[in-house]
This record gives C-alpha cells, sequence and structure tokens, in this order.
C-alpha cells in the first residue's frame, strides 16, 4: 500500500447460519489468505458475522408469533456480537497480524439497554487492531425488520486511512439520496457497499453510486446454499423447497467513472482481487464533483442529525 494505490480483496462466502466460530474461522481463513496475495483491505458482505437468515419466518405472521419462530429468535441473538467485545477483540488481533483493515458485516447486539434488540452493522477495523468505527443500518429493509432495529446519524461513519477516507451503506439503504449525500459530503473516497442483493438491478444501483460520487465503489454479497443452514432450525421447513442457491453473489468493485474494475462474480464463492489507482478519484472529480463544484448550496442544503438515539431522554 501506498498514498496512491491500495490493494483490496473482496469475500464472496457464507458461514454456517447462526454458527459464530464458523463465521469467525471463515473471516481468519479468508483474510490470511488475502494478506498473503497483497490485500491492504479486506471486505466481507453484509451481516457476516451473525448470518443473513434468507427465507426464514421466524415463525412470524401478520398479527402472531409463535414458540418455534422465537427459539430461532433466541438462536440468532447468540450468534450476534457485542462491539466492542470478545470477537472485535479477535478480530483486532488478526487484523494486526495481518497489517489490514478489516470491514466486516455483523450482527450486533445492542448494549446500551435493554440487550433485545439487534443490529444490522458494518464494523472497521483497523491495522493497529483498533475498531476504528462501525456504522448501523438505517432502515432494514421489509421483514428484516422483525430481526434488527433501525441506526441513527451517529454511525454514518467515514474513517481517514493513508489511502483515503473508507467508509459506506449496507444494501438498500444506498438507495436513500440523502444517506448516500451523506457519504460524499465527508469526503469518501472508497465507498463500501455490503449487501444481500443479487439481482441485475442492484449492479445498476454500484455504478450509479461510482459515477454519482466520483468514489470507488466496493460491493460484497454472500454465496448461499442451503447447505449453510442448520437442518435443526425450527423454522427449516421454510426454504426445504427453495433452490439450493439461496444467494448468487454478485460481488464487485466499481471505478469512479462507474466502470468495472472486477465483475460480479456470481455462483460461486472467491475473493476478488483489486489494485486501486487513487488517481482516478480526482481525475474524475475534474468535470463533477458533487458535493463540490457540481452543487448548489444556495439552492439545495443537506441536514443530518448525527445525536446518538438515547432512549434515557424520553423517560
Amino acid at each position: 500500500m501506498n498514498s496512491q494505490h491500495i490493494r483490496v480483496a473482496v469475500v464472496q462466502d457464507a458461514p454456517i447460519l447462526f454458527n459464530k466460530q464458523s463465521a469467525m474461522d471463515k473471516i481468519d481463513g479468508h483474510t490470511r489468505d488475502a494478506a498473503e496475495q497483497g490485500a491492504d483491505l479486506v471486505v466481507f458482505p453484509e451481516v457476516f458475522l451473525g448470518g443473513y437468515p434468507r427465507g426464514l419466518s421466524f415463525g412470524t405472521r401478520v398479527g402472531s408469533r409463535n414458540t418455534d419462530g422465537r427459539k430461532d429468535w433466541e438462536r440468532y441473538w447468540e450468534s450476534a456480537i457485542d462491539i466492542p467485545g470478545t470477537e472485535t477483540d479477535t478480530l483486532g488481533e488478526l487484523a494486526k497480524e495481518t497489517g489490514v483493515y478489516l470491514v466486516i458485516g455483523v450482527v450486533e447486539r445492542d448494549q446500551e439497554f435493554s440487550r433485545g434488540t439487534l443490529y444490522n452493522s458494518m464494523v472497521y477495523i483497523g491495522p493497529d487492531g483498533k475498531v476504528l468505527g462501525k456504522h448501523r443500518k438505517l432502515v432494514p429493509t421489509g421483514s428484516e425488520r422483525l430481526l434488527w432495529g433501525q441506526g441513527d446519524g451517529s454511525t454514518l461513519t467515514v474513517i481517514d486511512t493513508p489511502f483515503g477516507r473508507i467508509g459506506g451503506l449496507i444494501c438498500w439503504e444506498n438507495y436513500m439520496p440523502l444517506a448516500r449525500t451523506s457519504m460524499y459530503a465527508q469526503g469518501i473516497d472508497i465507498y463500501i457497499a455490503p449487501t444481500a442483493d443479487a439481482r441485475d438491478t442492484w449492479q445498476a444501483a454500484l455504478r450509479h453510486i461510482a459515477c454519482e460520487g466520483r468514489c470507488f465503489v466496493i460491493s460484497c454479497n454472500q454465496y448461499s446454499t442451503k447447505d449453510s443452514y442448520p437442518a435443526d432450525l425450527a423454522c427449516y421447513e421454510d426454504v426445504e423447497q427453495d433452490p439450493d442457491i439461496l444467494s448468487r453473489g454478485g460481488s464487485a468493485i466499481v471505478s469512479p467513472l462507474g466502470e468495472y474494475v472486477v465483475e460480479p462474480l456470481y455462483n460461486e464463492k472467491g475473493i476478488l482481487f483489486a489494485t486501486l489507482d487513487l488517481s482516478q478519484i480526482v481525475q474524475s472529480r475534474y468535470d463533477f464533483d458533487v458535493v463540490g463544484h457540481y452543487s448548489r448550496p444556495d439552492v439545495f442544503q443537506l441536514v443530518v442529525n448525527r445525536k446518538k438515539q438515547d432512549i434515557t431522554q424520553f423517560l
């Protein structure tokens, strides 16, 4: 790594669902493999640690929840992590040993209030082993709202590194124009967009964000199959009739002018590698800088509430 180039690794894989150790083992193995191939930044998919329970209902119908679903929910809660906590300490040791920046999608437990709420989060760990920041998904999508709480403006995180500013948003919150603008306004250079969306339309979003923000965009998705689902889940019947491939992936890397640096990877696990030429960021902003010379602050203004949610203020 130098100030003008960075080698990135994008991991497309899936752990055993609800199995924290499986995820930690895969993070360890893939990070070491990526570091051996010169990676400076290693990115893992949305809720890789804790799992994306695609297809599961958790025993929920409109107006009711059943006992089996509550048992699966408890299992999901047990597979989540605290930030900071034992798992982030272990991941910090891994980052320090390998000398990489780690960005990992996790299921995070609330530590401050009831501990009964989970969040879809993205944690940033530096090569010094420290947690540099986190982002909690602002709006869980669709039935995800049964699983995760809403993040707030205090975690619209962008982090300074020797190779520029990194940050990002999770899955469909990337479709929120003002959330994207909050990233651009912080001078983001490498925009990380972990996702669970394997559709072709997601690729259009990545290329648009790259052109709009004049930044590199890294998207990371899981390649998951039914083999990664424990057969003893109470709600396993929810996916029994589904295809064997539950998520085909689609991880990709896009340049600041919207061209693929690495095209989407589908229907297999793997690690995408690329060496990014950061001079392309400056060059791309010559004719379009979304929060600079191409903005109109006299016409449009962005207001972001960065205050941390505090339930005690209402007590």
